[in-house]
């Protein structure tokens, strides 16, 4: 018996678990039947919210157009909570003989309004029964089938516009002698209501595209079929970057995305998931006379510091919950740099099957150094009509690039203005008709050359002489302490000499060494374009014989620039560098790329640095210098990159896309004097993560391995280190010159961009608009035996410095770390990192803390 009683047990109580939950299959339900009324008017409310309290998740309906429901409801759950936008909600108990005649009155929240004009202080706002926060939620709910994304098939004609001009200019800027000859360019401002404010229109561009969408599997193509922009003279300027670089700044507004990308920075959509949170919103008003029916939805950030709108949205009441219009602006109090004014207004227009979409989009800025004086006011119109929905296009449709230019017409074939009015959905104002004809006027007065001559050669460090450039001039005059103070003088021919050739070259002297430098090369395009412009394709040759400090690779600015000649600690290792090249490159459309090059490598030891072979009697023998020849391929894809073609370097428009590299370098011995067989494979990503109102990440993964024997350290890999005091992103700022050398490593580099987010909130403090910065870089490696100078005497002995101590090593059993905390936004302009060396502290002159800055201007 003992055994049977558990199984007994459990039928017993499996039977009893039965009878106690048949009753709650078989309790009696009650049929409701009602309508929702408003209680002033007593007019139907339509599409209001019918929940049961009390059951799981508490279920329910909605009222349909007229304001009438019904649903069955347990009778013993029988109280609703009825509620509906910009209403009180109620609470209503059901009994048997009002459950076939159910008539509800809500009371409009009348009190809200008083709440918008007069906004209340902080405490008093909760989105607890808040009926405009169940409102934005709605609208967030339905945003996937509200959106273009949201649609299987859609096309539509797209006509967009930006223009730029200084704005805030009165009569006596106008009427300084120094504009006499320039009077023609200044038009009245027609967003003013004065006739004293003037603007100088300076930048206007045109772009007539038809767009295809396709949802599965997802593509949005544009095909450009039209496009013109007031250009400034490629000497001076690269129009195309600068047409790149204005649209990034007025990107496309999408308010059904989580986040939009406005000027750099991420902005938090009033009707993002997280919305809520980040805003407080208010009914303001009901529309009644169109159809549907709309709700005014005021919204504020809950702090005025962060990147998030202040505005109104027009939200349907038909039950969809689509914006049918929409008016945003940002706080004057925000965290952002050099802006007085923003303004967008997006307009949507009801499609053949009663969908809303997007047909009107206007973003407005005004950028100023100050709140008050001249700035530069700019604005991009987006227009569409002829949409369309449910065409489904052959694949071919979809196989282009994301932008295709379907033509590209010479500039001699450019369409007249006759044209351009046709497709025109609206005329321009009358300073933008004017302002391809004036910029055309501009450029051939002597004057405004001058001008940009001067703003080149400050901006870019080129100065013009005819077909030839001379500069940069900020390498004209360095100093380092093998060469002493230098002196530099360069230049290099241009496209208006040859679209074909292009030829380079510098010398320089050093008066401490000593020494002539120089560098020359000829560079020959294989595609008739310039090869400083996309896509690149050229052969190069070059000979070049100058010093180098052994692992410095520098990013964006040259290695004898003058501001760079002020360094911390022992910094006397050098090596004068004698290389002869030959290169090729060649970019594709899809932003992929390929290099391939051969050179011959003559390193010679210079300042501290030898190179110094063991002896068995414990003597060093000193070679006079190590010599190599180099075969090497580099891949590079960057899928949907924009840049901004400078005159030395590509400045890039990051975006949410990785940028991957890989490099192939094989040592050949015995070819054209090369001492040294190895291969050598690096591969690295870069990303940029975008974190909503956290800021973004950039973060950098990198890794190699070099295969081969005996190869001394100056051909391994020696990790990039910094020893100035300026911040440098892709260096290790603590790290010493020559520090840490492997033949094989991983490295990650995190920068981390808060925006302001903490000091946003920190009373006083927020009124500086400083925003905070992390970053944290590890490198770790090692070398094989072979290639270690701790257990092979067969190669070079490990670097000394001045006190004879050893100053270059491997890793040990744990990767160099280093990690820094910042503020940045200092004046605007400026970024001070306070950074910590985290390991490898008893290395000779190593440095524990250290104070960095760094340039860094951004909105």
């Amino acid at each position: 018996m003992k055994t049977r009683i558990p199984s007994i047990s459990f039928v017993f109580l499996f039977i009893f678990s039965l009878l106690s939950i048949v009753p709650a299959w078989a309790q009696e339900l009650m049929a409701v039947k009602g309508k929702v009324l408003n209680a002033e008017t007593y007019e139907p409310i339509p599409y209001a919210s019918i929940t049961i309290i009390g059951t799981s998740k508490e279920s329910g309906t909605s009222s349909n157009e007229s304001g009438a429901f019904s649903l069955s409801i347990p009778v013993n759950k029988n109280k609703l909570r009825i509620s509906s936008v910009g209403f009180e909600s109620e609470e209503y108990t059901v009994t048997q003989d009002q459950a076939g005649n159910l008539k509800v009155f809500l009371f409009p929240a009348n009190q809200i309004e008083t709440v918008v004009i007069k906004r209340p202080k902080r405490g008093k706002y909760s989105n607890k029964n808040n009926p405009a926060v169940e409102l934005i939620r709605q609208v967030v709910k339905h945003r996937d089938e509200n959106r273009l994304q949201g649609q299987p098939y859609a096309e539509f004609n797209q006509y967009e516009k930006i223009s730029l001009g200084l704005s805030n200019l009165d009569e006596k800027f106008k009427n300084k002698k120094i504009f006499k000859k320039y009077q023609f360019l200044f038009q009245e401002d027609d967003s003013t209501q004065s006739h004293s404010n003037f603007v100088l229109p300076a930048y206007m561009e045109e772009k007539f595209s038809k767009v295809y969408y396709r949802k599965d599997p997802n593509a949005k193509k544009q095909y450009v079929l039209a496009e013109r922009k007031a250009e400034f003279d490629p000497k001076f300027v690269d129009n195309d970057g600068l047409s790149k670089y204005f649209n990034k700044l007025y990107d496309e507004v999408e308010i059904y995305d989580n986040n939009i990308s406005i000027l750099t920075n991420q902005f938090l959509s009033p009707i993002a998931n997280t919305a809520p949170t980040f805003y407080r919103f208010y009914i303001t008003d009901t529309i009644k006379n169109v159809q549907p029916q709309l709700v005014e939805l005021s919204f504020f950030p809950r702090n005025k510091n962060d990147m998030l709108f202040t505005g109104k949205l027009y939200v349907t009441l038909d039950g969809n919950y689509a914006v049918q219009r929409a008016a945003m602006t940002v706080s004057k109090d925000i965290n952002l740099n050099f802006v007085r004014d923003l303004d967008i207004e997006l307009d949507f227009n009801k499609d053949h099957n009663n969908k809303f979409y997007l047909s009107k989009s206007s973003l407005g800025i005004d950028f100023a150094i100050t709140g008050k004086g001249k700035g530069i006011k700019g604005k991009r119109v987006v227009l569409i009509n002829d949409y369309q929905q449910g065409l489904a296009r052959p694949d071919s449709t979809y196989a282009v690039p994301d932008v295709y230019v379907a033509q590209q017409a010479p500039a001699e074939d450019a369409k007249p203005e006759s044209y351009w009015a046709t497709l025109r959905p609206e005329p321009l104002s009358q300073s933008e008709s004017l302002i391809y004809a004036n910029i055309d006027s501009l450029q051939r007065m002597p004057s405004f050359r001058t001008i940009m001559d001067i703003g080149a050669l400050v901006l870019s460090g080129y100065k013009q002489a005819g077909p030839v450039e001379i500069g940069p001039v900020n390498t004209f005059y360095s100093y380092n302490p093998v060469e002493g103070f230098r002196l530099r003088v360069g230049g290099r021919t241009t496209e208006q000499l040859s679209k074909r050739f292009y030829m380079e070259g510098y010398g320089a002297y050093g008066f401490e060494d000593k020494k002539w430098k120089y560098f020359m090369s000829g560079t020959y395009s294989l595609n008739n374009k310039s090869i400083y412009k996309f896509p690149q394709h050229y052969v190069r040759v070059s000979a070049s014989y100058d010093t180098k400090i052994p692992g410095q690779n520098l990013e964006f600015i040259q290695e004898d620039n003058v501001l760079l000649s002020f360094k911390r600690g022992e910094n006397r290792s050098y090596l004068y560098n004698e290389e002869y090249r030959v290169d090729y490159k060649v970019e594709f459309s899809n932003n992929f790329s390929v290099n391939a090059g051969l050179g011959r490598w003559k390193q010679t030891p210079a300042g501290v640095l030898s190179y110094r072979l063991p002896q068995e009697d414990g003597t060093f023998k000193f070679l006079p210098h190590l010599q190599s020849t180099e075969f090497n391929v580099g891949l590079r894809y960057a899928p949907h990159e924009e840049y901004y073609q400078g005159k030395l370097y590509r400045t890039p428009i990051f975006n949410k896309y990785p940028i991957f590299n890989f490099n192939y370098t094989a040592g050949v011995k015995g070819l054209f004097g090369g001492e040294y067989d190895y291969h050598k494979f690096t591969a690295g990503v870069f990303k940029r993560f975008y974190l909503s109102q956290f800021g973004y990440a950039d973060a950098t993964v990198e890794g190699s391995y070099i295969a081969g024997n005996n190869i001394p350290f100056p051909l391994l890999s020696i990790h990039r280190a910094n020893q100035t005091y300026a911040y440098q992103l892709q260096s290790y700022n603590l790290m010493n010159f020559m520090e840490f050398v492997s033949d094989h490593h991983a490295s990650i580099n995190l920068q981390y961009y808060m925006n302001g987010f903490i000091f946003n909130k920190v009373p006083l403090l927020n009124k500086l608009k400083l925003r905070e910065v992390f970053s944290f870089k590890g490198v770790y490696g090692g070398l094989r035996d072979s290639n270690n100078p701790s257990l092979n005497s067969e190669i070079f002995a490990w670097q000394t410095n001045m006190q004879g101590e050893q100053s270059s090593f491997t890793f040990g059993d744990k990767p160099y770390m280093e990690a820094s905390a910042g503020i940045a936004n200092i004046f605007k302009i400026l970024r001070v990192d306070l950074v910590k060396r985290l390991n490898y502290l008893d290395n000779p002159d190593a440095p524990e803390w250290g104070i960095r800055a760094r340039i860094k201007v951004d909105f």
